[in-house]
């Protein structure tokens, strides 16, 4: 019987169509070994605003699912822009709905910040992740300054340097496994 996939659930932190960071997790999906599944997660204006009153037994069916999928997942790929020097508003509303849960607890995670700066989103990434529990490893984090000009409109990496920086993330991030 062949071995079941390693499932990923990669979550972009934009919710752009298309974002940059939509296009690095899906140059991310056709680089990696093919013994890994990876789902793109791009619902996160789906999920309601946190409030601590719904966080419940029974919380928002929205939160539910992202909730599910976090959990059904071997591990989690993480790549976000950075808005106002900040997470988007988006992804962290996302992530305070886990807080009170265990779904990220030693789960590994890869964290990808690619923007024009990125530097303070990433840090936040980071310490939000270690909050959460989640596993990381140093060679398991990537920022990507000034990604407008690395990518293009088709999604192709055009920057040598880029474009190695994101097949190491993946090599590392397989052999975690």
């Amino acid at each position: 019987m062949p071995n079941p996939k390693i499932k990923i659930l990669a979550i972009t932190g934009s919710t752009r169509k298309n974002s940059s960071n939509y296009k690095i997790l899906k140059f991310i999906a056709e680089q990696i070994n093919n013994s890994f599944e990876i789902e793109i997660f791009e619902d996160l204006d789906q999920i309601p605003h946190f409030n601590p009153d719904l966080d419940t037994e029974n919380p928002p069916k929205e939160v539910e699912d992202f909730r599910n999928k976090i959990n059904q997942a071997d591990g989690i790929i993480i790549c976000t822009p950075e808005y106002v020097f900040s997470l988007p508003g988006s992804l962290k509303n996302a992530l305070e709905w886990c807080v009170s849960t265990t779904i990220f607890s030693n789960k590994k995670t890869g964290l990808i910040t690619a923007s024009a700066s990125g530097e303070m989103a990433h840090e936040q990434l980071i310490l939000i992740m270690q909050t959460l529990q989640a596993k990381l490893e140093d060679n398991t984090q990537l920022l990507i300054q000034g990604i407008r000009g690395k990518i293009n409109e088709e999604g192709k990496i055009i920057n040598e340097e880029t474009e190695i920086a994101l097949q190491k993330f993946i090599s590392n991030f397989e052999n975690q496994f």
